[in-house]
């Protein structure tokens, strides 16, 4: 501590204890501080706030007694204090006790010279031991008031007295203050270079930082007059554009309730249909006969079933999500760059396309699929995904009979719809976005049964190969129309060689003595091999 009194009661010390952070605190206002740390903390671990650097702090196990006393703190309270004589405490004091430490007026110094006890005390004038170290003024031991501290004990690192070394400190490596103070002295004074150094450091580096303090606050104003100088040029055609952009963000909200309200008048018609044939079911089973309910039965049913099977979203086809992005390009106007956009976009059923090969027919077994490509309603792509994409496929004559696609969001616009049909024939597949039909949606989709693999040799034709020999057989033992074993061609004539293996592979041959295909033999050939 600097002060002469203490930081918290502002009253000149009264037993002043030293913390760990290196400031002194009355022990009385030290014991006052509340403790820190969980609840049910161990007192003896207890911590405190010191209330000067705002530092925890761990108390000693033994608490406040147990830290270090700061006689420095008393000393300069004392010698601030230009006190009275600590004896009669009415006159001036003007010279000082070196034995016992008090100041005394000309009358006490006196007496204490005249006194058998104080006689050979040694006295001096108060101004020649205002330069006397604290070492001079005796200091007692703690545990033993009236023994003064003159040993060190080196285990325990701190001063004892004669009966501390015969007591508490037996058989401890100890020698006199005078002989340790030039050992200890000369460690604290290498940390306290050391410390200092660092302090120089950090004073650079705090200078360091104010410097850029500085510099900040310079180049801040700097680039705000630019600023400022951009902006006025830039005001008329940043107007402009937020002109477009309310205009553009009232389209959208329009376009958006618009399509909220159709989707809800849609939704209330089939409530509405809903409500008719429950009602109307409802009397029926009441109040019809049995006849009644016989005859009305297919078409009550029909109806039923059709309004079940309509699909309906469970969830709002519009959303909110309209953002505003300052960064985004939006072209240039009068001139300047603009910034600001407006991203949210809404997808329009009517113009999301379908595309892919094999669009309109796959195979049994097999897995196919096509893309769906979702743009707005300027027919621009969307650009991310997120939409309500649903599919369906149906087999036309097997009701019971569907494919369950799966639909795998690219997360740019477009959708990934992949199946893997089990039966083969006709099925209508519908998209939908939003509860409504894609642009080609519905659409039939013909499935055909699935290709018999070629387990055999591959080779070309075994009739021609063989120079027309009729006995010829292909070597996988199939046999193909025509009467011979391994050829396409008629019994008589050579219409064209088909070059066909008798599985149906295509082979080319030159040695074929046919000549070249004909239609005719190839469609035939065909056909044998679909069947």
């Amino acid at each position: 501590s600097s002060g002469t009194r203490c930081p918290v009661c502002a009253e000149p010390w009264v037993s002043p204890r030293l913390l760990p952070c290196l400031h002194s605190l009355c022990a009385p206002c030290l014991r006052q501080l509340g403790p820190l740390g969980e609840p049910g903390r161990a007192a003896a671990a207890r911590s405190v706030l010191c209330p000067v650097c705002d530092a925890e702090v761990a108390l000693p196990p033994g608490g406040v007694g147990q830290l270090t006393p700061d006689y420095l703190a008393l000393s300069r309270g004392g010698a601030a204090a230009a006190a009275g004589c600590d004896l009669c405490a009415d006159g001036a004091a003007v010279r000082r006790c070196l034995t016992c430490g008090a100041n005394l007026c000309l009358f006490c110094c006196q007496a204490h010279r005249r006194q058998k006890k104080t006689s050979s005390h040694a006295v001096m004038e108060l101004e020649s031991t205002k330069d006397c170290s604290q070492a001079e003024k005796p200091l007692f031991c703690p545990s033993h008031p009236t023994e003064r501290l003159r040993l060190f004990c080196e285990q325990c690192d701190q001063p004892v007295c004669r009966d501390c070394v015969v007591d508490r400190h037996r058989q401890h490596p100890y020698d006199f203050t005078g002989n340790v103070i030039h050992r200890h002295g000369d460690a604290l004074r290498e940390l306290l270079k050391s410390t200092q150094q660092r302090m120089g450091t950090l004073e650079g580096v705090l200078s360091q930082m104010d410097d850029m303090g500085s510099a900040l606050h310079d180049r801040t104003e700097a680039v705000a007059t630019e600023i400022c100088l951009f902006a006025s040029g830039y005001v008329k055609a940043i107007e402009e554009h937020r002109d477009q952009l309310l205009k553009q963000l009232e389209d959208l909200k329009v376009q958006k309730e618009n399509l909220l309200h159709l989707r809800k008048a849609q939704l209330q018609q089939l409530l509405l249909d809903m409500r008719t044939g429950v009602e109307f079911t409802e009397r029926l089973l009441t109040s019809g006969s049995d006849l009644e309910i016989l005859i009305t039965k297919g078409v009550v049913a029909s109806r039923l079933a059709k309004l079940n099977s309509i699909a309906y979203n469970t969830h709002p086809s519009v959303d909110d999500r309209i953002q505003f992005s300052p960064q985004e390009r939006a072209g240039q106007c009068r001139g300047y760059e603009l910034f600001g956009a407006i991203l949210s976009k809404v997808v329009d059923p009517a113009r999301c396309t379908l595309h892919g090969e094999d669009l309109h027919s796959a195979r049994q077994n097999q897995l196919t699929g096509f893309i769906l490509l979702c743009s707005d309603t300027t027919g621009e792509r969307m650009g991310r995904g997120g939409e309500a994409v649903q599919v369906t496929i149906t087999h036309k004559d097997k009701r019971d009979c569907a494919v369950k696609p799966k639909v795998c969001d690219n997360g740019d616009g477009t959708y990934h719809v992949s199946y893997s049909p089990e039966e083969p024939g006709l099925y209508a597949v519908c998209v939908y976005v939003k509860g409504q039909h894609v642009k080609g949606s519905p659409f039939t989709l013909m499935v055909k049964n699935k290709i018999r693999e070629h387990q055999g040799v591959f080779h070309c034709c075994t009739f021609c190969s063989s120079g027309g020999q009729k006995a010829a057989r292909c070597a996988c033992g199939g046999t193909m129309p025509g009467g011979y074993q391994g050829c396409g061609h008629g019994h008589k004539g050579h219409p064209g060689c088909p070059h066909w293996s008798c599985c149906g592979q295509v082979k080319e041959s030159s040695e074929c003595l046919g000549g070249p295909p004909s239609d005719t033999s190839q469609r035939s050939l065909l056909r044998t091999v679909a069947l």
